[in-house]
């Protein structure tokens, strides 16, 4: 089955009309009646109302097809930059792309970060530039910027030209009728051409004057698109169906099938989870290997836990589909995974992709409802929404009757509001966002704990708090012997080193440490694995209090492409937002600078920018690190809670006397 399957993701950058794309792909291969519209709201790939409201895709879909004998499983993603964390789940299920790049618009800041990501991870693709009929459409222009800005292994297939009245549409395919017809022409030369040059065998015999056979040239061609030595270009115009069968051709042509066997042992990723009316929850899985059957008993090797598959679907279009079994190489939706979450491995990890990061949230907001009595229900919709978006971070501070979130941008927050309106009937309001900070310790110290008091409790520890390289993360160790603290306890505390540095003495999560347990003791009738848990939290925050921390900011790595005479601008623009770079280079009137810029002065600047240069000048950033920064630079948080350091009445919550 493996071999006629490709499980292809549809990628742009917001508005080059990839979901038009996706909606003609399932209209040309006849699974939809009429292709829908993302102006009117119809497109089977846009399933929330917030989604056909807005004309902006908000989560992956995934759905499947037939296309010339064999399986389609398109993965469409968003658009928008505040969702790329949608874009990093599709990753690790699809093996090929389409990226989409509009005509009028070119190589847009988003469209470079996803090919960068697809380029990093080899991932084969395809590129179609859309709309090539739209007013100050220039598709040479694209392509040259394609060269310039994306890679220089592409090859054109097609021609566009233009019509009367200022129409446009394809001239010359690549084909065997191209080929045997129209083999003089400079499009079948260059592809010729350019095939051969990547197969020395190939090379020597069109040097020589012999005959090369169309099946070969495509053979080669496939295989070096495989191997992305080469990125297939095609055009079209994705509203009217121009260039769609020809796309899809492609794909089936160019694009690899799947690696993997049904007889190896079982590996595959939960990439998305959803919360069906009929079915409950649901996980969308990726198998790279083995076979799941109706009803088998499937391993979550993240979770630990095993669960049946009660239910195993296919999406067509809107409607599931029962099937018997997944395969591996398949996409496909399995019920009864109810500790599944976004991420988990299924089986073994050995053949599963990594994890790629486009992105992080570097904002958070508090949320709250517009009706008091509503703050169970929104807690909950919100951890509801967290499963399908882990990157949400929900922090229910149910004493204090506060929920957080972690967000991307101000886009991400409206439809949050909608979805949770929608789905949930829960209206809620959130406040200003703030950019996340961190902290790390700023010298070595100790921090110490005695809960022996009021008993039953008894928990003794010290650590070492010992400040760690930058991007360290944190690393734990224990010098002190299972006599002293047993090993339960020990395991208790490993376990709450976490939720120890959630919050700092500044009011952010503690990173780049390393915490060693070099003392303490337990009590063979009062000790209790909680009363370690507690004692911990305390005894790593007066650690920090002694030890004092370090404000960390979030920097982020840019690349700013513009017209040459706002040079002079734009660079007193980043030196005002505490920006480092380099020299400018410069080509056809355009810079180029990349450097390094605060998230807190910049999250603003892409919109500037843009109204700045008219919409000529583009910026991509990505997270790079986190770097020091001073108090005035950045800014401290209140603890959210009842801080360990009000060490009473921490215990006191603890043991559930007071409730804030």
């Amino acid at each position: 089955m493996a071999r006629t399957i490709r499980n292809v993701g549809i990628v742009a950058h917001v508005d080059a009309g990839k979901t038009t794309v996706t909606e003609q792909l399932l209209f040309r291969a006849g699974v939809l009646r009429t292709a829908g519209s993302v102006d009117r709201g119809t497109c089977a790939s846009d399933s929330l109302s917030v989604e056909r409201e807005r004309g902006i895709s908000v989560r992956l879909a995934t759905i499947s097809f037939e296309w010339d004998d064999a399986r389609i499983n398109i993965i469409d993603t968003p658009g928008h930059v505040d969702f790329c964390a949608e874009i990093e789940r599709s990753l690790r299920a699809l093996d090929c792309a389409v990226l989409v790049l509009s005509a009028a618009e070119g190589v847009q800041a988003h469209a470079e970060t996803i090919f960068r990501a697809l380029r990093d991870l080899e991932i084969p693709t395809i590129i179609f530039i859309n709309k090539i009929d739209r007013m100050g459409a220039d598709v040479d222009a694209v392509i040259a910027e394609i060269g310039r800005e994306l890679t220089p292994d592409y090859l054109l297939l097609q021609e566009a030209e233009g019509r009367e009245q200022g129409e446009f549409g394809l001239g010359l395919t690549w084909c065997e009728k191209t080929w045997r017809e129209h083999g003089d022409s400079a499009l079948a030369r260059n592809i010729v051409e350019t095939i051969a040059g990547l197969d020395d065998t190939m090379l020597e015999r069109y040097l020589q004057g012999d005959e090369l056979v169309f099946a070969e040239l495509e053979r080669s061609l496939a295989a070096s698109t495989a191997t992305c030595r080469l990125y297939p270009v095609l055009c079209g115009v994705a509203k009217n169906g121009v260039g769609i069968e020809q796309l899809l051709d492609g794909i089936i042509s160019y694009l690899p099938a799947p690696d993997g066997s049904i007889d190896s042992p079982l590996a595959g990723v939960v990439f998305k989870i959803d919360h069906d009316p009929a079915l409950g929850k649901v996980a969308h899985v990726r198998l790279f290997s083995g076979r799941i059957n109706l009803r088998d008993v499937v391993p979550n090797a993240t979770r630990g836990v095993e669960e049946k598959a009660n239910q195993l679907r296919k999406l067509y279009t809107t409607k599931y589909v029962k099937i018997d079994s997944l395969e591996a190489g398949d996409i496909g939706v399995v019920c009864g995974l109810t500790q599944a979450q976004v991420g988990d491995v299924l089986g073994e990890g050995e053949h599963i992709p990594d994890r790629y990061s486009l992105s992080a949230p570097l904002l958070t907001a508090r949320v709250r409802p517009a009706d008091d009595g509503d703050i169970t229900a929104l807690a909950h919709a919100l951890q509801e929404l967290a499963a399908e978006d882990p990157l949400l971070d929900i922090q229910w501070l149910r004493e204090q009757r506060e929920l957080h979130v972690r967000i991307t941008g101000w886009i991400q927050i409206e439809v949050l509001g909608a979805i949770l309106r929608d789905r949930f009937n829960v209206e809620a309001e959130f406040e200003e966002p703030t950019i996340i900070y961190r902290e790390t310790p700023a010298r070595i110290g100790y921090g110490h704990e005695e809960y022996t008091m009021p008993k039953p409790c008894w928990a003794v520890v010290k650590y070492l708090l010992e400040p760690g390289p930058a991007g360290s993360g944190v690393t734990y160790e224990s010098q002190v012997g299972v006599n002293d603290i047993a090993i339960r306890y020990q395991s208790e505390i490993e376990r709450t080193i976490d939720k120890a540095l959630r919050q700092g003495i500044k009011g952010w999560e503690v990173t780049d440490l390393k915490i060693t347990l070099v003392e303490g003791n337990h009590h063979h009738v009062h000790s209790r694995a909680g009363d370690f848990a507690l004692a911990t939290r305390m005894a790593i925050m007066n650690g920090l209090v002694e030890t004092d921390t370090t404000l960390l900011e979030p920097i982020l790595e840019f690349r700013i492409v513009a017209p040459e005479h706002l040079l002079g601008n734009i660079t007193s623009d980043l030196i005002s937002m505490r920006a480092t770079f380099g020299n400018p280079d410069f080509e056809q009137g355009k810079f180029v600078l990349t450097g390094m810029i605060p998230a807190a002065t910049s999250l603003e600047y892409p919109i500037k920018l843009a109204s700045r240069s008219g919409g000529k000048a583009k910026i991509a950033t990505r997270l790079s690190s986190y770097e020091p920064c001073t108090l005035e630079q950045g800014r401290t948080s209140a603890y959210r809670g009842i801080s360990p350091l009000d060490r009473a009445k921490f215990i006191l919550q603890a043991r559930g006397a007071i409730t804030e």
